[in-house]
């Protein structure tokens, strides 16, 4: 009896909370106890959203589970919210698996000096047209080897697996520009090159995953789906991989070796720099190696 009339107490105080804040927000669904609006966002978010937005409006709220939130569906309110108030938006929220084993990364950094300086080298290095155009080689070179990779597997009469094919050319592709050298291989299925291949793979699906510590902050230190762990052993794997990376060039540089002038260098010199804004230490550097979508996105052939 005292658990029931607890759990009716904390959701009346939730509701009248909940209720004096959406004053301010734009209108939206009314949210059920406990999960709010998750029931209506399905297995295609996207859609689910689309169809809400012609109910209530391209600017809308819904409370996701704990969490309230904001969607803009409309180019006005897209343009609104991301060119004229840019500043006030630009920080993001940190989900809670990928949050402590990525927290230096410059996707999740708030808006700070820090942050705009890891922002520039990766503007002026990496992203850069004139750094595009300097690679331009580069790409075709991996698009040539896909395509001799699929010629020699549709001599053989073997399928193609289009996804894992493209998803390595990318791999390799971010792993020339920032190690010269590539750290996985399109006829490598069983060695190493497959089980880095693995790990990459299952971060990104780890991360993309629905968390209910994102929608129930409270709960989050207990980890109901195992993500942190999960998470903290994969990116182990993976930082082991860089770790060696940057252990090899350093020992490079101290045995006299010229540089390579790729995204390491660049990063290792900038982190010897006395006036180092961006605080390049180790875990900030295995940070900006992480890869995900949004660098495969820009590099991509």
């Amino acid at each position: 009896a005292w658990l029931l009339l607890s759990l009716v107490g904390i959701y009346l105080l939730g509701h009248l909370v909940h209720g004096r804040r959406r004053r301010g927000l734009p209108p939206g669904p009314h949210p059920l106890p406990v999960i709010g609006s998750l029931h209506l966002l399905g297995n295609q978010p996207h859609r689910s959203l689309a169809r809400l937005a012609k109910v209530h409006g391209p600017l809308m709220s819904l409370r996701l589970g704990a969490v309230t939130t904001v969607v803009a569906s409309s180019p006005a309110a897209a343009r609104e919210i991301l060119q004229r108030h840019d500043a006030v938006f630009s920080n993001r929220s940190v989900p809670d698996a990928p949050g402590a084993h990525a927290k230096n990364s410059s996707v999740w950094l708030p808006n700070a000096p820090r942050w705009r300086a890891l922002r520039k080298i990766m503007g002026a290095e990496l992203f850069a047209p004139h750094r595009l155009d300097a690679l331009q080689h580069l790409r075709r070179e991996k698009v040539q080897e896909l395509v001799d990779h699929v010629g020699r597997l549709a001599r053989r009469g073997q399928a193609v697996n289009v996804g894992r094919v493209a998803f390595i050319t990318s791999l390799n592709l971010l792993s020339r520009t920032m190690f010269s050298h590539d750290l996985t291989s399109l006829d490598d299925d069983d060695g190493a090159s497959r089980e880095f291949q693995e790990v990459v793979t299952d971060i990104m699906e780890a991360v993309g995953s629905p968390n209910v510590s994102d929608f129930f902050p409270p709960l989050a230190a207990a980890d109901l789906q195992g993500w942190r762990r999960r998470l903290a052993k994969l990116f182990a794997q993976q930082h082991r991989v860089f770790d060696e990376e940057i252990d090899g060039r350093l020992r490079s540089r101290e045995a006299g070796v010229p540089k390579k002038n790729d995204f390491l260098d660049l990063l290792l010199d900038a982190a010897e720099d006395d006036d180092n804004t961006a605080k390049l230490d180790r875990d900030t550097l295995r940070s900006l190696f992480t890869v995900n979508r949004s660098h495969q996105r820009f590099l991509s052939p």
